[in-house]
């Protein structure tokens, strides 16, 4: 099939770039003919609150990605719509996850469809956003009504999407980032990093939002000081938010000689290091659909404890490859101490390594010719 998938990419960072540009190769490494095309403008600049939006990290090898879509500028989608008319792919995904997108994504499906060839088929990250936005209400039934059927990531957002419409939609897994290079010793990775490997590392790793609740992992790490004086947690991840806050919180729960904090976004390239280090990946989230973290973790083959949110649950099977609890420092608290106390990391491991089969990419592409 003659596929384009419209949305982030290279040279564009994130885990949704990352997916965009995974789910072309698996295309491709099907047969089937595959276009990627990204955002000259993605975001205004006083909207997007990181450092920058671009990565470093050289272009993925063999992919077609073509700079063509102005999230911005109307008259753009009304060009890029008209090309793909007559482009006339069998397949347009568009990869949505906030509804700011769905004003240049509704228009260009629409004028595609003309074509009475395409099919436009919706990547659902977040139907709805963490942080919520008068935009949902309006915004987003205007893409939905778009599109001819969904693929999401996971069963609570195909419920989300049944708000707006009874199009077809399928919940595939998310699959895992297996593009990241082979495990790192903890004691290679703990040298790279300059931390003891005598010590037990939890890491929260990703981009710090208030919805990720490192709040409650933090209250979590005081009720754990005094049992479990040997666990630190790494905090790696650009923060969103204002740092202060979160380090005033530190100190004022008396751990600070507990918590090692890189507030940078981490590149392709590092992932291996720090997970390497890791003894326990933490998903503390006060909401949630899926994650590509846990994604990861499944990749370097670590042992995950989440909160039982969203999609979160679906995926981590609580008492074998890990935990899934209330977003609640008490109960994230009981699960480290759990975990440390009566070693679980062996067995948790070994069922994590039996559990991988099931998220290849070759599912994920078939849902999509599937549904």
């Amino acid at each position: 099939m003659k596929i384009t998938i419209l949305g982030t990419a290279h040279p564009y960072r994130g885990g949704l770039a990352t997916f965009n540009e995974r789910l072309a190769q698996q295309f491709q490494a099907e047969g089937h003919e595959v276009e990627v095309i990204t955002f000259t403008l993605q975001y205004p600049s006083f909207l997007f609150p990181g450092k920058t939006q671009y990565t470093n990290d050289p272009q993925p090898k063999g992919l077609h990605i073509q700079r063509s879509l102005n999230s911005c500028n109307p008259f753009n989608w009304l060009r890029l719509g008209k090309h793909l008319r007559q482009a006339q792919p069998d397949l347009l995904i568009c990869s949505y996850w906030m509804a700011f997108f769905a004003p240049a994504y509704g228009t260009i499906c629409r004028l595609v469809k003309r074509n009475r060839h395409t099919r436009c088929v919706a990547l659902v990250h977040n139907m709805f956003p963490h942080e919520k936005s008068i935009l949902d209400k309006f915004f987003a039934p205007y893409f939905v009504k778009a599109q001819d059927a969904f693929v999401a990531l996971s069963d609570s957002v195909v419920n989300d999407i049944h708000t707006l419409t009874s199009a077809p939609a399928v919940a595939s897994p998310h699959p895992i980032y297996d593009h990241y290079g082979t495990q790192m010793s903890k004691a290679e990775a703990c040298q790279h990093l300059g931390l003891d490997p005598q010590l037990n590392y939890l890491l929260f790793f990703g981009l710090v939002r208030a919805y990720k609740g490192l709040d409650l992992l933090l209250e979590a790490l005081e009720k754990v000081k005094d049992t479990q004086p040997q666990v630190r947690l790494l905090i790696a991840g650009e923060f969103y938010e204002d740092e202060f806050k979160y380090r005033q919180m530190i100190e004022d729960l008396g751990v600070a000689d507990r918590v090692v904090i890189r507030n940078e976004f981490i590149p392709d390239s590092e992932l291996r290091t720090y997970f390497g280090a890791a003894d326990l990946v933490v998903q503390p989230y006060k909401s949630a659909t899926q994650s590509g973290v846990t994604q990861v973790a499944f990749h370097f083959e670590k042992p995950m404890l989440v909160t039982n949110v969203g999609g979160l649950g679906e995926i981590v099977h609580h008492g074998k490859m890990g935990y899934a609890v209330a977003p609640d420092s008490q109960d994230i608290a009981e699960a480290i101490e759990d975990y440390f106390i009566h070693h679980r990391q062996e067995a948790f491991t070994q069922y994590l390594i039996q559990e991988k089969g099931k998220y290849a990419w070759d599912k994920m592409t078939k849902a999509f010719i599937n549904v």
